[in-house]
């Protein structure tokens, strides 16, 4: 039944069973056979097939999330079996923004490989949304997103910052990044006439033009903190700053958690970045 779930889901994705079967390694009658056992053990016709491909019934688009929690958790259980009976190191998969996973998250992954240095890590950059459907989907154990859903974790300040030498930067126009992300959510929520000079996909880019003297930017304190310390930018005073971003953690439930992925769990809500965990010594 495993398999076939995992065939179902194949076609469901890619929407033949022709593209379905050479992913799998399977002949297509084979991936027939195994549909139509699938179907016989529901009771029920859990794909229609047509020239534009395949696509669920309704009895099969109520499998398809049941389908996917299932195969979800017996993934989970063998990780947890395998950790705890000493197969292998195990493996963490954590997503979050470019803020997070920059300069947010490192220090405590760094303690953890020092207590764990056999574990493997898959850390995704991925926005809110991203990380919520990759946690349904069971491809991530732990995220940071940016709703109040989860756990708390802790509260990232974004700051107006700009290149020392930019004349006026009250009056500077915004180097930003794409509609979509947090940040520029709260820049448009708190900035609403700000002129956009450039859109940029990651936080060294913004910074780097600011840092040029292209405009100001409306970033995460800790993504600018060393750039403030070496006095490449200067943050611009402004009543509406700093704005508060409340980072949450979350889960698909402490139950659930891998060994590995609860132990990262329980250092992280122990050493958030306003409380990182102390330097190891040489």
């Amino acid at each position: 039944m495993i398999d076939e779930l995992r065939h179902f889901l194949l076609i469901v994705e890619l929407g033949t069973f022709t593209e379905a079967a050479r992913r799998a390694h399977l002949s297509q009658p084979a991936l027939t056979a195994s549909i139509q056992r699938l179907e016989g053990a529901f009771g029920a016709r859990l794909l229609d097939r047509g020239p534009g491909g395949a696509t669920p019934t309704a009895a099969g688009a109520a499998l398809v999330t049941r389908a996917t929690a299932v195969l979800a958790a017996l993934d989970d259980a063998k990780r947890a079996v395998a950790e705890i009976e000493g197969l292998h190191a195990g493996e963490v998969r954590v997503g979050a923004g470019a803020t997070a996973c920059t300069y947010l998250l490192p220090p405590t992954l760094a303690l953890y490989r020092a207590e764990h240095p056999g574990v493997r890590f898959l850390l995704r950059e991925a926005n809110t949304d991203e990380v919520l459907d990759a946690l349904h989907r069971g491809d991530l154990d732990l995220g940071v997103i940016t709703t109040d859903r989860g756990e708390p974790w802790f509260v990232d300040e974004l700051i107006l910052v700009a290149a020392p030498e930019l004349p006026d930067p009250t009056h500077a126009p915004f180097v930003t990044f794409a509609r979509g992300t947090t940040s520029r959510e709260l820049l448009e929520r708190h900035f609403p006439a700000a002129e956009i000079v450039m859109e940029l996909g990651s936080i060294a880019s913004v910074k780097g033009n600011v840092r040029a003297g292209i405009g100001v930017a409306l970033i995460s304190r800790a993504s600018a903190r060393h750039d403030l310390s070496q006095g490449r930018l200067v943050e611009v005073p402004d009543p509406r700053t700093p704005i508060a971003r409340p980072l949450h953690l979350v889960h698909r439930g402490i139950d659930r958690l891998p060994p590995a992925a609860a132990r990262l769990r329980e250092l992280l809500l122990a050493h958030p970045p306003d409380r990182p965990p102390p330097r190891r010594a040489s």
